[in-house]
């Protein structure tokens, strides 16, 4: 059954009732903090990853913010900013930052619904899947610039290498 069939009149919700339904339907541990905002965790192969998501009226924007801890030796923070701005030329759908004060790692992305547009549960199951698998594909390079002292370049490439064959 599509995403959509489990809901009658999407344009009557308001996208954040949208993403509690979509935690409930997969089970995902979360938490309604306000009436346009919502916080999960949703676990992956490597962490367990934090998506807020946060609907602004100012803008009509529905946003999303995925964050995992990271504690980066301090020699390599210059290393972790290149791989960062690697990985976002490579990124089409979200960026990445790092906030040093927070020890955060956070993918961010933003759906613009202006002029009433209506996200639909496949748009926004869709974020969040994105938003995952990004972080999922690349915290392995993260991982080795800066606790492996691999150069950017080299970690990005062991990284997101693909499989070929068959096992």
């Amino acid at each position: 059954m599509a995403l959509t069939e489990h809901y009658f009149e999407t344009e009557d919700l308001h996208p954040i009732d949208l993403v509690e339904s979509l935690a409930e339907h997969h089970a995902w541990e979360f938490d309604r903090i306000a009436d346009n905002q919502i916080a999960m965790q949703v676990e992956g192969q490597w962490r367990t990853y934090a998506i807020t998501l946060s609907w602004s009226d100012r803008d009509e924007t529905l946003r999303l913010i995925c964050t995992f801890e990271m504690e980066p030796p301090a020699h390599r923070t210059q290393a972790l900013y290149e791989a960062l701005n690697t990985i976002n030329d490579d990124s089409w759908a979200g960026t990445f930052t790092w906030w040093p004060e927070q020890k955060m790692m956070v993918y961010r992305y933003g759906l613009v619904l202006a002029g009433e547009q209506v996200a639909s549960p496949e748009q926004i199951d869709t974020m969040i899947h994105t938003a995952v698998s990004s972080c999922e594909r690349y915290y392995p390079a993260l991982q080795l610039v800066t606790w492996a002292e691999r150069t950017p370049a080299e970690a990005i490439r062991i990284a997101i290498g693909e499989a070929y064959g068959r096992a």
